[in-house]
């Protein structure tokens, strides 16, 4: 209560000696920078007067803090007051306070002297302090774990990432089409004010980087699904392709940064991430459940006498290649690719192509672990039919009512990152086993019927017992549909057929 009228009555003058000291207080500036933040927060809030003797509140939140001005520019028409125009607002504000690119680069290398930790460590907390991840937000995200045979997974279902209002999707409608930046990974995001369908960027900062022989930059995402969820990205707007040459790429980020992972979304429709026009990887310093799943089922290929391989215990179909030598690990990871590519096997219903149309990729993932180098080489196919017009290796129908989206790098890694629309669902299905009601003629969770009634036959449902039993729940079906998108079934045909292509590749 007392922090909810601390922010009504704290003055703009207040809000703005506060803010500029958080600033100092988390280095983001100097205190030499002091008076020139002032007067250039000043500036973006086109306030003539400032109170100098104005109370400072050094435990305030920078959202609270935020929103006293905030609050401030929209009852003065500065800004328009929706969640869009107030995200695009408070970052010009912080934009103020985050050092230049330069400065950014020149520390996170002269930490990098040190250790490439201390190097991530100081330019993840100028992410996390400058509100280009708004922390505030990401707490709002509903995590658990779920146990299972492969291990305990995680599910996240996500509320960071903030809905479009009624009035930034008209206006984005209105809006000229801006081919600038040319999309959201592109490094002229840095510095960019944005606009209703474009984020604003000014707290945004880039790591420059020589991966291979080409340009490469580091950030993080903003929404962070995972600890330090960093975005690895060729400076060049050019399309996703998973090839040897990538492979070597991973290795790269890895020898420099070995305490973080770095995978790659697939190159195709379906079973790719989101965004497939701009080359990028993705990585972090977290251990998923896949990176826990032992290799079941040792196998050899011929002439790769200094890599151990094999199948991994995982709903999806996984060879994992470890080795001291990264040269080798990706002349056979190449190899891989590349008779994956033209495999087909219609009893496994696997087809390289159809009508022209190529089905087959890998979802790449390296890390260094105990001394060595591991890459885990995924079997992707995105083939589609009449009965699963999403994808055949793709969440099937019965499972839409929790997830439908696609299976990109971070689920298949072990981690759901389901809809917001389940928090609400979730809250109102609770309720309505709890009290026994019909789940079919609720309109807000009718779709959830048979899955719950599945779930009221093998479970006594109490008020203290059921939100720990639908999350649990969720986590089966989110096991199920790691299942549904493995090419290779976990049986004992599924794996007869996984072990014919392993043949497949040494002749």
């Amino acid at each position: 209560m007392y922090i909810f009228k601390l922010v009504i009555f704290m003055t703009e003058s207040s809000a703005i000696k506060s803010l500029v000291r958080y600033s100092i207080r988390e280095h983001l500036i100097s205190p030499l920078d002091e008076k020139w933040a002032i007067n250039r927060l000043l500036e973006r809030m086109k306030m003539d007067s400032f109170d100098m003797d104005a109370e400072v509140y050094e435990s305030e939140s920078l959202e609270n803090l935020l929103k006293v001005l905030l609050d401030y520019a929209c009852e003065n028409g500065l800004c328009e007051d929706s969640v869009v125009y107030r995200d695009l607002f408070d970052t010009k504000i912080m934009g103020v306070l985050t050092p230049r690119p330069s400065r950014v680069i020149e520390k996170f290398f002269e930490f990098y002297k040190s250790s490439p930790q201390e190097a991530t460590k100081y330019f993840y907390h100028v992410a996390r302090r400058s509100n280009y991840i708004r922390e505030y937000r990401i707490r709002n995200d509903v995590k658990w774990v779920t146990s299972t045979e492969y291990g305990d997974i995680d599910i996240t279902i996500n509320l960071s990432k903030p809905e479009k209002d009624p009035k930034a999707i008209a206006a984005a409608l209105k809006m000229k089409q801006s081919s600038y930046p040319l999309c959201m990974l592109c490094p002229e995001n840095e510095g960019y004010a944005g606009r209703v369908n474009h984020p604003a960027r000014q707290n945004h900062r880039v790591i420059p980087m020589i991966l291979g022989s080409e340009n490469w930059c580091l950030q993080y995402s903003p929404y962070v699904y995972y600890n330090e969820h960093c975005i690895v990205f060729n400076e060049k707007h050019v399309p996703m392709k998973i090839t040897k040459e990538g492979f070597k790429r991973l290795f790269s980020f890895v020898e420099k940064f070995p305490h973080y992972f770095v995978g790659s979304n697939a190159d195709l429709p379906i079973v790719g991430g989101s965004v497939l026009t701009h080359d990028h990887y993705q990585g972090g310093n977290y251990t998923f459940a896949m990176a826990k799943a032992p290799i079941e089922t040792l196998v050899s290929f011929d002439g790769f006498d200094d890599v151990t391989a094999g199948i991994v215990c995982w709903p999806m179909s996984v060879i994992r290649l470890v080795g001291e030598n990264t040269a080798s690990i990706c002349d056979l990871a190449g190899k891989i690719l590349d008779k994956w590519r033209s495999y087909t096997d219609e009893e496994a219903f696997i087809f390289a192509e159809t009508d022209g149309t190529p089905h087959n990729t890998i979802t790449p993932i390296a890390r260094f672990r105990n001394g060595k180098y591991e890459l885990d080489l995924v079997l992707r196919n995105n083939i589609t039919t009449e009965e699963y017009p999403d994808g055949v290796y793709h969440p099937h129908p019965e499972h839409h009512h929790i997830k439908k989206e696609n299976i990109g790098l971070i689920e298949v890694m072990g981690l759901a990152v389901l809809p917001s629309r389940l928090k609400t669902e979730m809250s109102l299905l609770k309720d309505a086993l709890v009290k026994g009601e019909d789940i079919s003629k609720i309109e807000a969770i009718a779709k959830h019927y048979e899955w719950a009634e599945k779930i009221k036959a093998n479970n006594e449902i109490t008020e203290e017992n059921c939100e720990r039993i639908l999350q649990n729940e969720i986590g089966k079906v989110f096991a199920e549909i790691l299942e549904q998108c493995g090419v290779f079934k976990r049986n004992a045909i599924g794996k007869s057929q996984f072990l014919k292509f392993i043949e497949e590749v040494n002749n």
